[in-house]
């Protein structure tokens, strides 16, 4: 018994919101809340509630002026302690009557509250003042996410950030995971240095963000609470958050690539190793920097994908030689990526993971069904094992042109087929379901609308990212 309640303790602790709100705090990320409601830690037995306002995941939360004290959230220990110190200026100046009826939201301009309750004189430069104790605080600049809520469209709430080279960092860690980097990493692969790689690459990145994506919605945590946590993205604000699929992603990319690489281009071993680490532990903290995951997440996440990797990279040659080779392959890969995404959108109500898993599903059938064609028509055939390993190519002003000569064209179709197949296929299938599609946004959170618009906008995508493109390369010679 004592040893379950630790662990249970240890699990409450690194879920805590309060943790996630001290690094950000550390990292030099400040909101401007007025007041803070101590959060309560969610946990399994709060799942439904949390699937009851699932639109709502990681809101904030604020204690209304005149409400019975004894209705607001429970703090306990640790919890409580903390929120009597960042709160105890703020309940004198509430006892002398400074409090005003309209409390200011976070991140808005003030001029009276900063995120303890202090107050502060915000000058023109940027720099701000606290009137209690009369030093300065360092030269901070304002900001908002950088994307509206996918959902909601609620563009969230400003920021201070004091270090700009972690919130740059950390962005472009967070971005590691985002749509912007598949579309662009996967092809550079694919295009500029090894086929073979990149298509199993995909299928590991197909596997772990299907099997995150239907965990999520299963557990169905939300996300940290705000306050205390500074929501500094906002993207994905109405999804889960258990695990994190950034993390998983963040595992399983890097460490899949070194797997997959090491022994058939020749590097250095612990080049490789150390490159991996530092990718997947930058995506990991941005995670938290941003607040869109709790400690626990993020370690859940890694531990999660290294299980999944642990029994899935053993099992690689065998699916790709079935995707080559086996007559059958188009149809079973067509169905079952298929019959996946059916079973995903039966787990939860509509929301962006939802449309996420149909959008890397459509991605892996699209690839797989390119690798059988070009094996069928004798295309990007894999290099022999004589040919291995491969020697990188010494760096030259022509190689690197050409290399961005070719992921600039091949991105371009990519685009190109995404915006021509999504006006094409949205009214269609709202036209063969008898769905309005005045409104996309709601049409799309209509399973008979969303799952075969995704999968069949992507799986495009992904058979021109193997077939469409590197065709074209050959024709223009530039392959």
């Amino acid at each position: 018994m004592e040893k379950s309640s630790r662990l249970v303790e240890i699990f409450d602790y690194l879920q805590d919101p309060h943790l996630v709100a001290r690094f950000q705090k550390f990292c030099g990320v400040r909101g401007t809340f007025s007041r803070s409601v101590p959060a309560s830690t969610p946990s399994s037995s709060s799942r439904d509630a949390d699937r009851t306002h699932s639109h709502n995941n990681g809101a904030c939360h604020r204690h209304i002026p005149g409400e019975n004290e004894s209705e607001s959230a429970a703090v306990t220990g640790a919890e409580e302690d903390e929120f009597k110190q960042t709160t105890a200026a703020g309940a004198r100046k509430r006892k002398q009557g400074e409090e005003k009826e309209n409390v200011p939201q976070n991140g808005a301009v003030v001029s009276a509250a900063n995120a303890g309750g202090d107050a502060v004189l915000a000058s023109s430069n940027g720099r701000t003042e606290s009137a209690e104790e009369g030093g300065e605080v360092p030269v901070s600049s304002t900001l908002k996410p950088l994307r509206k809520n996918s959902l909601t469209g609620d563009a969230g709430q400003e920021f201070l950030i004091e270090n700009r080279f972690l919130f740059y960092l950390f962005t472009f860690g967070t971005e590691l995971g985002n749509e912007l980097f598949y579309i662009t990493f996967f092809p550079f692969v694919m295009w500029n240095m090894d086929a073979f790689v990149a298509r199993r690459l995909i299928m590991v990145w197909v596997w772990v963000m299907y099997l995150g994506q239907c965990t999520k919605d299963v557990i169905g945590w939300s996300r940290p609470a705000s306050p205390p946590v500074v929501k500094v993205e906002m993207f994905y604000n109405s999804e889960y958050s258990m695990p994190s699929t950034h993390a998983m992603s963040g595992t399983a990319i890097p460490f899949s690539l070194f797997f997959m690489t090491y022994g058939r281009w020749e590097y250095p071993f612990s080049l490789g190793f150390s490159i991996a680490l530092c990718w997947c532990l930058v995506v990991c903290v941005s995670r938290i920097y941003m607040g869109m995951h709790s400690v626990l997440d993020v370690i859940a996440g890694v531990l999660y994908s290294s299980l999944i990797l642990l029994f899935f990279l053993p099992a690689l040659d065998l699916i790709d030689g079935f995707n080559l080779t086996c007559r059958y392959a188009p149809l079973v890969i067509i169905s079952l990526h298929l019959g996946l995404g059916l079973f995903s959108f039966t787990l939860d109500t509509w929301s962006t993971s939802r449309g996420d898993t149909a959008q890397i599903l459509g991605t892996g059938a699209g690839v797989a069904l390119a690798s059988h064609v070009n094996h069928l028509l004798g295309l990007m055939p894999d290099p022999t094992p004589e040919q291995l390993p491969f020697t990188a190519p010494t760096l030259s002003a022509g190689l690197a042109g050409m290399a961005m000569l070719r992921l600039v064209m091949g991105v371009l179709v990519l685009v190109t087929t995404r915006a021509a197949m999504k006006a094409i296929t949205i009214p269609l299938v709202c036209r063969v379901t008898g769905v309005p599609c005045d409104d996309v946004r709601k049409a799309r959170q209509h399973m008979e609308v969303e799952l075969p618009y995704r999968y069949i906008v992507y799986g495009m995508v992904g058979f021109n990212v193997l077939f469409l493109v590197p065709f074209l390369f050959s024709c223009l010679q530039i392959s």
